[in-house]
């Protein structure tokens, strides 16, 4: 043995002078897909062959669902598979695949429930420890099961009533080394999964393990609950670090991988995307950059909702695909208040190109959130993303300490994919000096619209101006902002106007500036 050993050994020299020797290296590693997309991602493309992992979390976290999920994709690549159940009964497992619409019939189920006979007072050991006896026999029936089946999958569901049966935490790890051991050579993929029902947290079983995944619930005070799953170790392969949301559905557990903006870098062609309102594309520069993100910013009514639609609009126009993500506003509202400006937001939503969507926060998760938004820019060529508004995103969810961070890492991600983005922010308050803004905004935007209320001839009226934008040259000036008899207008620059920045305006001219009729201001001063 150990000249066949040396054989396989070669000479090298170290960074540091030494002499070293190194292994010949393996083959690559055959994968094994989960048959969770998302999971396999994270994963770097799946579980490996002839290793055993194991799958850690509290009752209710989907670890029966993945086990399945596992054990159906063998069926579909016609392997194998043997699901083998110490706790729940074959009916239960059969329940639960039936409340996914999943057939279990092409996959072995063992279950391992004591007999009647074994109830019985004369059954009971006196001599042997009767856990020794009941651990011993448990094994040996599963091992002659998977000898006759020869599986390229196997579920142990769950470890639990093997650490009951084994009683001591040494005999408990030797019967798992046992197990690895007994599987390492048999070119077949195991999952152990562990409900964490223990009174100490079993770091052993981790360290046997060649890898350990762990599923969590987080409650919220209200809504749904939310889950995530993190990868604590995966002997020997590369994997997606940190935690990544995940949700169970009908039809099995969706992993939503946590975004990388760096790991999407592609290059693309520089555009503008135009509004179709002249005086607005003139105080933009020209109009929105493509790959960049613009905060809408101003008190609640005054017109951002309105301009993002209509730059959403405008991109399907022009031959593109636009999406609306609606927090706040219910769609219903949205295609009644836009039929009244001129906008016909059904007619393209209708055709496909505009795609609208309606977030109840409440359900959703920040990790669902980020996957939604990906699918449509890797499935439908999205060019430009309205989110309205980020209040309605950060009131949804607010025990997310990092949102802000996902938030900008998304942005990052749509930048760097050529896409324009619009944030809504409504400021609090409306008029006056006391008006705060929730968001960091230089943090979040490359561009930022100003829209703010002021008062002129006993009307409340809207202005707006261009605070910064990092891609390229603007307009300093203010304007106004007309929505009324079914149009919106973009007026010309407030020369006679100071302090409209500040909703306290001073007016310094001639009504001439302002978006009104003369006959209307004559009328007016004659009163």
């Amino acid at each position: 043995m150990g000249a066949n050993l040396s054989a396989n050994l070669s000479s090298t020299d170290s960074g540091n002078g030494a002499g070293t020797h190194s292994a010949t290296l393996p083959g690559a590693v055959e994968r094994f897909s989960t048959g969770i997309a998302g999971l396999d991602d994270i994963l770097g493309g799946g579980l490996a062959r002839n290793h055993l992992y194991l799958i850690e979390g509290d009752p209710g976290t989907g670890k029966t669902t993945i086990a399945m999920q596992f054990l159906m994709e063998g069926v579909r690549l016609n392997q194998t598979g043997l699901y083998v159940t110490l706790s729940e009964s074959r009916q239960e497992l059969l329940e639960i695949a039936a409340s996914h619409g999943w057939s279990l019939e092409p996959i072995t189920i063992f279950e391992m429930a004591p007999d009647e006979k074994q109830l019985q007072p004369e059954a009971q050991y006196t001599v042997f420890n009767q856990s020794e006896v009941e651990l011993t026999d448990t094994t040996n029936t599963v091992l002659a099961e998977v000898e006759r089946l020869q599986p390229a999958r196997v579920v142990f569901d769950s470890l639990s009533e093997l650490r009951l049966l084994a009683r001591e935490p040494l005999r408990y790890r030797r019967q798992i080394l046992a197990l690895k051991r007994y599987f390492s050579g048999r070119k077949c993929t195991v999952l152990l999964l562990d409900d964490r029902t223990a009174d100490v947290h079993d770091r052993q079983l981790q360290s046997i393990a060649h890898g350990v995944i762990m599923l969590e619930n987080l409650e919220r005070e209200y809504g749904i609950k939310k889950r995530r799953m993190e990868v604590k170790k995966l002997r020997g392969s590369q994997f997606r670090e940190g935690f990544h949301d995940y949700s169970i559905k009908r039809g099995g557990v969706e992993v939503y991988p946590r975004l990388v903006a760096a790991e999407h870098l592609v290059p693309f062609q520089p555009t503008q995307f135009k509004s179709g309102i002249e005086a607005l594309d003139k105080l933009l520069g020209g109009g929105l950059d493509s790959g960049t993100s613009t905060l809408l910013l101003g008190p609640a009514g005054c017109g951002k909702s309105t301009i993002g639609v209509r730059y959403a609009l405008s991109a399907v126009e022009r031959g593109g695909c636009a999406a609306l993500f609606a927090f706040d506003e219910t769609l219903a509202t949205l295609l009644v208040r836009g039929k009244g400006l001129g906008l016909d937001i059904k007619k393209h939503a209708d055709a496909g190109n505009l795609i609208l969507r309606q977030v109840d926060a409440a359900e959703l998760s920040p990790g669902q959130l980020v996957h939604e938004v990906r699918q449509l820019v890797e499935q439908r060529d999205l060019k430009l993303l309205v989110i309205d508004s980020l209040n309605g995103l950060l009131n949804g969810m607010p025990g997310e300490k990092f949102l802000i961070l996902q938030l900008h890492e998304l942005l990052a991600y749509l930048g760097q994919k050529g896409i324009a983005t619009l944030l809504t922010v409504a400021q609090h308050g409306f008029v006056g000096t006391n008006i705060d803004t929730p968001v960091d905004v230089s943090y979040l935007a490359d561009t930022v619209l100003l829209f703010r209320y002021f008062e002129a001839t006993g009307e409340v009226r809207q202005a707006l101006s261009v605070i910064k934008k990092r891609s390229g040259e603007h307009e300093r000036t203010i304007r106004e902002l007309v929505m009324k008899n079914g149009s919106i207008t973009v007026g010309k620059v407030l020369r006679d106007f100071e302090g409209v920045l500040t909703g306290a305006p001073k007016y310094l001219g001639e009504l001439d500036s302002l978006h009104i009729r003369k006959t209307n201001a004559r009328s007016s001063a004659e009163k």
